[in-house]
């Protein structure tokens, strides 16, 4: 059994399984009746060019088809009939902000026998980003820099965000008199609608006044105006995001085609071919990397030590998304900080493998998608000098795994389902 190749097959399949190309077809509705409606795709995430593409090739050859979708830099694809506007991620900016403008217009130009089909992925919470009036888009990019400093779970940074927008927490749906039919690549923790991309055509539970306690909860000062509009929803002054409940959600149609749990499960059988049993621990573990990563070297030194509660060899597969509170000046994501406290927390390793990689093929800001460790990467480290507690005290994991050869390195996969992670006890 050669872990790495292992452990990197079993990211694969966890990709494959969220490949718009491969699941998006068998969701689409049926177009309207071209001599009474229209249909216009509109979207936004690291998957929206591949969903375009997707529902391209899958459109009757004989309907009309029009829109535009909006991705991060360098996740686009060529289309013919659906327009990809490329913009900024995680932090927002102003092609994302006309991208989204136009979206919202032609949205709101259609009529009630049209089709608005949304394609909606993870990272469109800033693609899609449409400051409300009196935000410009200087202090939304301020605050959103500052909570993904802050390490606030990115449910809790949506809830900002929805408050901030002109397009999100529901108003996509709500500016247009069409029928909706949003197609959803989940990359949030229990597949919340709203949560996805910030829920653009989903009902949204939460208020005003929840923006302003997320900031406090994170020490976040947010700029004037931020200050301002969301003080001023909070006392009713503006008006809220659409709620449950609303009767214009009895036209729109919100369907998840692929989530973080569906690609564990791809990842688990790769693993149950090669002889090791896969045990899926949840899709929804999320907290501070290095907290994680403390609890799952507990988990596997319990394996180690007393044969249970799996008896090795055995796989232990988890997704959902961990935060990093930025202490440091390194280069590394939550992926190889995860990785890089579980090296820390485990000291020797031997027999013990893993692979932590985000699903979108992008670790925080780096190349890479994540990175391996495998059972001699502490022999090898000291071998070059390298501390796995100072590179994290440094926020570093890129630079560690960077010097050990060991980054995974895909590209962008333009799809996001999460991250994964699969620890291999031999």
């Amino acid at each position: 059994m050669d872990p790495r190749r292992l452990l990197v097959e079993s990211f694969e399949a966890a990709v494959a399984a969220a490949d718009p190309l491969r699941v998006v077809a068998a969701h689409l509705p049926a177009p309207p009746d071209p001599s009474r409606g229209r249909t216009l795709v509109v979207g936004a995430g690291k998957a929206a060019a591949s969903m375009a593409r997707a529902v391209e090739l899958a459109w009757p050859a004989g309907a009309p088809l029009d829109g535009l979708v909006v991705t991060r830099y360098a996740h686009g694809l060529p289309t013919e009939r659906l327009r990809v506007v490329e913009a900024g991620h995680p932090v927002p900016d102003e092609a994302g902000e006309g991208a989204a403008a136009e979206i919202l217009e032609r949205a709101a130009a259609l009529g009630p026998d049209d089709l608005l089909l949304a394609l909606v992925s993870g990272g469109g919470s800033s693609l899609l980003s449409l400051p409300v009036e009196g935000v410009p888009m200087a202090d939304l990019k301020a605050v959103t820099r500052a909570l993904l400093a802050s390490g606030a779970p990115i449910q809790e940074m949506n809830v900002v965000r929805k408050h901030l927008s002109r397009i999100q927490g529901g108003r996509l749906a709500q500016a247009t008199r069409a029928r909706v039919h949003a197609l959803l690549v989940s990359d949030v923790a229990g597949d919340d609608l709203s949560a996805i991309a910030s829920g653009p055509c989903a009902p949204d539970p939460s208020t005003h006044a929840d923006a302003i306690d997320v900031l406090a909860r994170w020490g976040v000062t947010p700029p004037a105006s931020v200050a301002a509009h969301l003080e001023r929803g909070a006392r009713g002054e503006v008006g809220d995001t659409p709620k449950p409940g609303d009767p214009l959600f009895g036209r729109v149609d919100n369907r998840i085609i692929a989530t973080a749990h569906g690609s564990l499960e791809a990842g688990a059988r790769v693993f149950e071919r090669a002889g090791v049993r896969a045990v899926i621990l949840g899709d929804t573990v999320t907290g501070e990397a290095r907290d994680v990563a403390q609890v799952m070297a507990a988990l596997v030194r319990e394996i180690r030590m007393h044969g249970g509660p799996f008896a090795p060899p055995v796989a232990l597969i988890s997704g959902g998304e961990c935060t990093v509170t930025l202490r440091g000046s390194g280069r590394g994501g939550r992926c190889s900080e995860f990785l890089l406290a579980l090296l820390k927390e485990l000291g020797d390793q031997r027999g013990v493998s893993a692979i932590a990689a985000d699903t979108d093929g992008i670790d925080g800001v780096e190349s890479n998608a994540g990175a391996l460790m495998l059972d001699d990467s502490a022999a090898r480290a000291a071998a070059l000098g390298l501390d796995a507690r100072r590179s994290l005290d440094d926020n570093d994991g890129w630079g560690f795994f960077s010097r050990l050869g060991d980054l995974v390195v895909t590209g962008p996969t333009r799809t996001n389902v999460n991250d994964y992670r699969a620890i291999l006890v031999a």
